[in-house]
């Protein structure tokens, strides 16, 4: 995460939070307004104490300067207005990683750690985005380290905006080429090793992630569970838009293109 503070690896919910949102790769980009729109409106409408977004709220993040122009702008005056009535958080996607401390400042949001350890409710909920566990997508994570490494990170913010904006499409376009050339199973699936050993490490029973845009739920060895949260294309014939709703009864599936409440 570029220029960042510490981020949160462990997030303790105030007593007085009764409700909780958690979302994930909705993929904001000017391209697609209807899932910009439903995103702003739930953001707007949710009676949720707190909003936590874990990774790919954007499709792109280049940098935090590109929060001062046309869509992204936007999508900052969004948040302020959202962050002034409850708690957002953001933890980073594969695609929003980049996401630092200007536009974390700018935009209310607390930064959370990959994973980070959410206390609620009396119980320990495990958050990530998931790419991380997708360790059989070798070539994958090697890309991976090689992105979230500080020098290739302060190369790649060293260059123009439009230039980083390019780049980013060149891959986006490369990514969408590669996805397409493989199976739907075998894309980007979760480790079940890797996320029971993730839940002991951290004390917790109960993982919550994105990233592989199969919402679900699943039993992982040693007796935790998975909840996959769903991706946002309101732009698709029909619109999806899941996302989870966290309270003292437990875990509720929702789906943002009817009410949230």
């Amino acid at each position: 995460m570029s220029d960042s503070p510490a981020a949160l690896g462990h997030l303790v919910a105030p007593a007085h939070w009764r409700r909780i949102d958690l979302l994930s790769d909705v993929h904001l980009h000017a391209q697609a307004p209807a899932t910009a729109a439903l995103w702003c409106e739930h953001l707007r409408h949710t009676d949720a104490d707190a909003v936590l977004m874990l990774g790919d709220l954007f499709e792109a993040w280049v940098g935090d300067d590109a929060r001062h122009q046309g869509f992204e702008q936007q999508m900052l005056q969004v948040l302020r207005e959202a962050s002034a009535r409850l708690t957002l958080a953001f933890l980073p996607g594969n695609r929003d990683f980049l996401l630092g401390a200007a536009m974390a400042a700018d935009a209310g949001l607390l930064l959370l750690d990959d994973p980070c350890l959410l206390e609620a409710f009396g119980q320990r909920w495990l958050l990530g985005h998931g790419d991380a566990w997708c360790v059989d997508d070798v070539a994958y994570q090697r890309f991976r380290a090689q992105v979230r490494a500080p020098a290739w990170q302060q190369a790649f913010l060293a260059q123009p905006l439009a230039e980083r904006q390019r780049q980013a499409r060149t891959m986006r376009e490369a990514s969408q080429a590669r996805q397409a050339g493989l199976p739907a199973a075998d894309y980007g699936e979760v480790d079940p090793g890797c996320a029971a050993q993730a839940l002991h490490t951290h004390g917790a029973t109960t993982l919550i992630h994105g990233h592989t845009h199969r919402p679900g739920c699943h039993a992982l060895p040693g007796g935790g569970t998975r909840h996959v949260l769903g991706d946002w294309d309101a732009e698709a014939t029909p619109p999806r838009a899941r996302w989870l709703r966290l309270d003292a009864q437990g875990l509720h599936p929702r789906d943002a293109t009817r009410p949230a409440a």
